[in-house]
């Protein structure tokens, strides 16, 4: 019993063990708050203050966007004219489908093949942002994220990410420059985090979209030595309802389903989620203690029936066996 039990006991460990290290980068992403690498409020100069010009500029003055072809849609024309209004000293990259995939073929061949075959346009229009902005630098917007004012600020940083809500970071919004040791580690990832989870709000999360930035983000930090390599953070605060906010917000993300519904339900209750999480692990632990102890105890008194009736001299009754032929 001793021997079953304690073997038990280290199978059972082994496999937490294995599935606590297969989540544990997802585990840490609950309690990061981004604190480290945030951008404070007292480093964001107001709008039109004489500060901006003295920033040094790291990140080429390049605004990129995707959409399917060059007709953009109408509830997102007046977010796009906003950072137009506001940037006319920068390029301006609009990449359609047909250019985008024209660029990963010349530049980026060896993953042309993963690129077509994602199984949604959204993977091909998340991962396309990361090539570009490896290759050029800039800035990337989502076409519902508006300008409210410049830009310059964000372009004095080697790179940096907007935090989102509850936790983690976003890809609508970033800005790097050319060849950034961060955006060169998401480029090579992407092969690598390329699976089918049969749910497609998962799966396009957590194989090109903020979920799966997240994680390689999380996991890049342990590299970071110099300033050069750090990715800074804007928080929430910083472009939320703020009179110096950098973005704006419209009407987008046409691309979630009815499972995004239930995944949102949980992002606002992760707290419960995860407890109930810890929780059904701990029951099935404990049914298959359970189960295997009534299969052990099962075994154990069948054994000891079969010795008492076929291995020890006396039987039940206290007669002696006789040996064959024995008179």
């Amino acid at each position: 019993m001793r021997r079953g039990l304690v073997l038990f006991l280290l199978a059972n460990l082994v496999v937490l063990g294995v599935l606590v290290h297969s989540v544990f980068t997802l585990l840490t992403l609950l309690f990061e708050d981004c604190s480290a690498d945030a951008i404070p409020a007292i480093d964001i100069p107001a709008p039109n203050s004489e500060q901006i010009a003295h920033l040094p500029q790291y990140i080429p003055k390049i605004i990129h966007q995707t959409w399917a072809n060059k007709s953009i849609p109408e509830k997102w024309q007046d977010a796009q004219k906003s950072c137009l209004k506001l940037h006319g000293d920068y390029e301006y990259k609009l990449w359609t489908n047909e250019k985008s995939r024209e660029f990963i073929q010349k530049e980026y061949s060896w993953f042309l093949e993963t690129y077509d075959n994602y199984p949604y346009a959204i993977m091909r229009a998340d991962a396309i942002r990361y090539f570009i902005l490896s290759f050029y630098g800039g800035v990337y917007l989502d076409l519902d994220d508006g300008c409210e004012r410049r830009l310059d600020p964000l372009l004095s940083y080697h790179a940096w990410l907007r935090k989102t809500v509850p936790t983690g970071i976003s890809n609508d919004a970033m800005g790097s420059v050319p060849k950034h040791p961060f955006f060169l580690r998401v480029i090579d990832n992407l092969q690598k985090y390329n699976r089918n989870w049969h749910i497609p709000y998962v799966t396009v999360m957590y194989n090109t979209g903020p979920l799966f930035l997240s994680v390689v983000w999380k996991e890049y930090l342990r590299s970071v030595t110099t300033e050069e390599t750090r990715v800074r953070i804007l928080m929430p605060d910083e472009y939320g309802d703020k009179p110096w906010r950098f973005f704006g917000v419209y009407k987008g993300n046409s691309w979630h389903r009815n499972d995004a519904k239930a995944i949102f339900w949980m992002g606002q209750h992760w707290m419960l989620v995860t407890f109930l999480g810890f929780a059904l692990a701990g029951s099935l632990y404990i049914c298959g203690f359970l189960i295997y102890r009534r299969l052990h105890l099962r075994n154990t008194n069948y054994n000891a029936r079969t010795s008492s009736s076929g291995f020890w001299p006396w039987n039940r009754n206290g007669y002696k066996r006789l040996v064959k032929h024995e008179v």
